[in-house]
């Protein structure tokens, strides 16, 4: 079992682990409040991660180290999450009257009959939800399915420096608890439907949840390198330089018109397209609010572009809008990468939830 549904009380740091970077966040909580006790952004090296998937621990485990020395976390428990596409995830139903043990017990005696690998391939895990509809007796099980090597490597990542991963989560189920936070920046309720478009260097994820809880979820190739790449070439600068340059500005005249202003284009396509997806694969028609999170969804006048452009309420993800924050972090710092914080906040959160 991978620690998915881990409910033991265990403080522990959120580590998201992108393809462009590893973001570190710490938190505490002081009554029904959370307070930012430390975090940090350190970059990759390329290609350490494509796709989601981890080609070069090393690299990854570097990146891990930098983040801890930035941040001056003293926790060395750590939740970390894999790709939904990597997670299999299927609702069973079993007698009511199983403990944990027995269900366990159970389910990797009959694992066969739901997973298409081989089960020394795959870690599970599992979780009650709640009395089955039409038989009190059972019960409806969540049962998720991970291939073992992307939870093993991650975990050999942190191991290599000195974390442990103590939790491995689903990047949907993070962002869905980070939600929680953003929520109340909104007018919801139970039938509220939410999309939530994560735009990072280069995969956006479309997540979308009804009374809170994902319905949906894709992921598609896109994301900020793009721009990064056009900045490259039309300037002659190396991937470092441009990404400096993209951050800081010094650009020449032209940039915003020439390349940034279609890049901001080709984002509100995206979005476009990733929604008739959802629409045509779903009962779904419309959404209520568009929620934009990841590094992209930082850049100036964005939100206020898809929402003129689809004409659907649009926020930019701010999970510590209601956060005190520790005298040791750069307030500034944290607000400008609060949209690319929602998956590793979601992991955080581990801690209490």
């Amino acid at each position: 079992m991978f620690g998915l549904f881990n409910k033991r009380s265990v403080t522990v740091v959120g580590l998201d682990i992108s393809s462009s970077s590893v973001k570190l966040l710490e938190l505490s909580q002081n009554g029904d409040r959370y307070r930012v006790e430390s975090y940090a952004v350190a970059s990759l090296p390329p290609n350490a991660v494509v796709e989601k998937n981890i080609n070069e621990v090393d690299g990854v485990a570097e990146a891990v180290r930098k983040a801890i020395e930035l941040s001056k976390t003293k926790i060395k428990n750590a939740s970390v999450a894999v790709a939904g596409s990597a997670v299999i995830t299927k609702v069973i139903q079993m007698d009511g009257s199983l403990n944990d043990d027995q269900m366990e017990s159970q389910i990797a005696l009959e694992a066969d009959q739901y997973i298409p690998y081989p089960l020394d391939e795959v870690a599970i895990d599992f979780e009650v939800q709640n009395i089955t509809e039409d038989n009190e007796d059972q019960v409806d099980v969540l049962l998720a399915a991970c291939r073992r090597e992307n939870v093993d490597l991650r975990v050999d990542a942190l191991d290599m420096a000195g974390m442990v991963a103590k939790i491995v989560d689903v990047e949907a189920y993070a962002m869905e608890r980070a939600f929680g936070l953003v929520s109340s920046q909104m007018d919801h309720d139970d039938q509220t439907t939410v999309a939530i478009v994560d735009i990072g260097a280069t995969m956006t994820t479309l997540s979308v949840l009804t009374g809170g809880k994902t319905v949906y979820t894709r992921e598609q190739l896109f994301g900020g390198k793009q721009l990064t790449e056009e900045i490259q070439r039309r300037y002659g600068l190396s991937a470092d330089e441009a990404g400096i340059a993209k951050k800081q500005g010094g650009l020449p005249d032209d940039y915003e018109s020439e390349v940034l202003d279609p890049f901001k284009d080709a984002v509100v396509q995206q979005v476009t397209r990733s929604l008739q997806f959802f629409f045509s694969s779903s009962q779904y028609n419309d959404v209520d609010y568009i929620v934009l999170s990841g590094g992209v969804a930082s850049m100036t006048g964005l939100g206020d572009l898809v929402q003129d452009k689809l004409g659907t309420p649009t926020i930019v993800s701010n999970p510590f809008a209601n956060m005190t924050i520790a005298p040791k972090v750069n307030a500034m710092a944290l607000s400008n990468d609060a949209p690319s914080l929602m998956i590793a906040c979601g992991l955080a959160l581990r801690s209490f939830v």
